[in-house]
């Protein structure tokens, strides 16, 4: 199995591929580039980086390998452990290299150091998209000439004295008309302003009875405690999977329940929910030795 296919996969639809037990592949999305001494225009793009802290299964990467392998999320988790085993003791020695991600290598304090593969874009906006180069373009200023305007003489126009006239007479009728609409309209403001009063008076006055009150209702709320802390059995990209993990641990006595949907879209099962932190811890152990190896604790606050 190679394991470097599936992970290449999952980068085109997630930011974060987790390894368990070894380490994290994280994208990181980064704009488009003008390089002015080359002339060429860079697209978008989301390179790789290398993460060795995030080591915890997530349940990712483990279910994708389950889907495409056809094979349960025990028999994905197997799988994924030998090929992490093959890289690290490749390492001891030589570089590896992974398909279109990068090479690995380890440094002098034997730390895992990732030199990504930057020929692949991992941005689907930018798929078909290349890198395009373009000649310069010289630019030269050129001095504007001063506008001068031209101004034309006209004859002067003698207006006969009847039109002065009447247009002397049509704005005295125009100012007379507005003053008594001006006067009409306040006439009709302080009418409704006294009513207004008058009404406000009679408001105040008046007394509101009620005969018969509605009788008191008391309400019992019982306040849900808190169960921040959560063991988890699986993340499913199916509901329909992770609905049927929930009634196979149902059967066996567990008070399991979906708690959700993570980052990465997966529908994640737990076991049980405790409010206690050393409840929960203790009965994680205990699901690790007796049922599931990959139980992990889940905190939300």
């Amino acid at each position: 199995m190679n394991l470097a296919n599936y992970i290449n996969d999952l980068l085109y639809r997630y930011d974060c591929v987790i390894v368990p037990n070894f380490g994290g592949f994280v994208t990181n999305k980064i704009g488009a580039k003008i390089n002015s001494y080359s002339h060429t225009f860079t697209p978008p793009t989301k390179q790789i980086s290398f993460n060795n802290l995030l080591k915890h299964n997530d349940g990712l990467l483990a279910n994708y390998v389950a889907s495409a392998e056809k094979m349960s999320f025990e028999q994905a988790c197997t799988a994924i452990s030998l090929s992490v085993t093959n890289w690290q003791n490749e390492l001891q020695s030589k570089f590896v290299t992974l398909e279109n991600l990068g090479i690995l290598s380890l440094s002098e304090d034997k730390k895992i150091v990732f030199e990504p593969n930057t020929k692949v874009n991992y941005l689907t906006a930018s798929f078909g998209l290349t890198t395009v180069a373009s000649s310069s373009i010289s630019r030269y200023k050129q001095q504007a000439k001063p506008f001068v305007p031209i101004v034309e003489k006209e004859e002067e126009k003698r207006v006969p004295l009847f039109i002065k006239i009447a247009a002397t007479a049509a704005i005295l009728l125009t100012l007379s008309f507005a003053g008594y609409n001006g006067y009409q309209n306040k006439q009709e403001k302080e009418t409704i302003a006294t009513q207004e009063k008058i009404l406000q008076k009679k408001i105040q006055t008046a007394t509101f009875v009620i005969s018969n009150p509605l009788p008191t209702i008391r309400l019992n709320v019982v306040k849900e405690i808190s169960k921040p802390y959560h063991i988890v059995a699986g993340a499913f990209k199916f509901v329909q999977n992770a609905e049927k993990k929930v009634k196979q641990l149902q059967a066996k006595g567990y008070d399991a329940k979906i708690i959700g949907v993570n980052k990465w879209g997966l529908t994640q099962v737990s076991f049980s929910s405790y409010s206690d932190r050393n409840e929960a811890t203790n009965n994680l152990y205990k699901i690790q030795k007796t049922v599931s190896k990959g139980a992990w604790l889940l905190i939300k606050k």
